[in-house]
């Protein structure tokens, strides 16, 4: 029987544990129990105080009471309110202001500003009334000035703080939407792209069917085969409104360029700073019109990459085919005074709907960033 040694066991045990920390570090619920641990500890430097001036507390109890208290802000995204309540049953009762700074900046972060002002202006108030109370708070405030200088601060500043962060929450959500809206949409617009391409180029071919069987129809009509033409030529008639009737938006615009236009390109991206080096197998010229289309937009949004984050880098590009594969590489030298601070080609819109061209014909795309280099790659089948 095979026994696992011990060093892989540890090693396997570590490893486990990593991934669990790694998963648990960035959870919500990692930070939740983190922000109630932070809360006990702070409370928990006032044990002592607080079991001198209460005597309805011993040691032991105030720990358990501080440790239920702080249990709430376990809940803090759903129930802020509840932390809340707490926190102001602990200002009146034992005259403890930790828990109040936490649970203002959760109703604040997770509730909105509205929520925010109104918990703090309550706040304002339980606290004043209290003030008002006869040996509350004991030595904590002797003069209204003392209270003014104590309670409001901590309660403004929390629930500022928690207000911000929830509009910096509210920022970061925009973007996003934003941006996939934008990715979505470039996907949207390169879907269409290729749908009149498909139009143009098999349209194109569809009519030439059309013409060739009516007139072979009407060569055969005295012979056997006389129906059989006809059947194709209906067939193909069928087929092309089938084929207009999909594109129903086509729209005026310049057809794709193929891969006769790479040279005009790659002159244009020249002229902007930014030379290129085309290299092309003689056999690419036989390609497809759909494919030629596809190289086309590849390099197209490569070189206009390059041009914004690598302007004045020489531009390697490669199309070559090999038995049923195509191959487009596309390579520019990373800048030095940008090598170490932003991506050098954009990951928006423009990617996406590369990508999405390339995937329309069954190919992959992938993007990989080296130490000095950047370089796009997409595999496609060659028919």
């Amino acid at each position: 029987m095979h026994v696992k040694p011990a060093a892989s066991a540890v090693q396997w045990a570590a490893a486990t544990g990593r991934r669990l920390a790694e998963s648990w570090a960035g959870s919500p619920r990692a930070l939740d129990v983190l922000t109630a641990l932070s809360c006990l500890a702070l409370m928990a430097l006032d044990l002592p105080g607080l079991a001198a001036a209460d005597n309805s507390l011993s040691g032991p109890m105030a720990a358990v009471v501080l440790a239920l208290g702080s249990a709430t802000l376990l809940v803090r995204r759903r129930l802020p309110w509840l932390s809340l309540a707490v926190a102001l049953v602990f200002i009146g009762w034992l005259h403890e202001l930790t828990l109040i700074q936490f649970a203002l900046y959760s109703v604040g972060r997770f509730r909105g500003r509205l929520a925010g002002v109104l918990a703090t202006l309550g706040y304002f108030a339980f606290t004043l009334i209290l003030f008002t109370v006869p040996g509350w708070p004991l030595d904590r405030a002797a003069s209204f000035s003392s209270f003014l200088s104590l309670v409001v601060p901590i309660g403004a500043l929390a629930s500022a703080v928690g207000i911000a962060a929830y509009r910096q929450d509210l920022v970061r959500e925009l973007d996003s939407r934003r941006a996939e809206s934008a990715v979505l949409q470039a996907v949207q617009q390169e879907r269409t792209s290729v749908a009149r391409d498909v139009h143009d180029f098999v349209g194109r071919e569809l009519t030439l069917l059309t013409v060739r069987s009516e007139v072979l129809s009407l060569r055969s009509r005295e012979t056997a085969y006389a129906k059989d033409f006809e059947e194709l030529a209906d067939t193909a008639r069928r087929a092309h409104l089938v084929l207009n009737e999909i594109i129903v938006q086509r729209g005026e615009r310049a057809a794709t360029p193929g891969v006769d236009g790479l040279p005009a390109l790659a002159d244009e991206s020249g002229r902007a700073g930014s030379p290129v080096r085309l290299a092309m197998d003689a056999d690419v010229h036989t390609l497809s019109p759909l494919r030629q289309a596809a190289v086309y937009r590849v390099v197209q949004e490569c070189l206009t990459n390059a041009a914004k984050h690598a302007g004045g880098e020489t531009v390697d590009v490669s199309i070559s085919t090999d038995g049923t594969e195509l191959r487009i590489a596309v390579s520019n030298t990373l800048p030095t005074r940008t090598a170490a601070g932003r991506a050098p080609v954009s990951a928006g819109s423009g990617t996406a709907s590369m990508a999405e061209r390339v995937r329309s014909l069954g190919g992959t795309l992938t993007a990989r960033r080296t130490s000095n280099a950047y370089e796009v790659v997409a595999t496609l089948p060659r028919f």
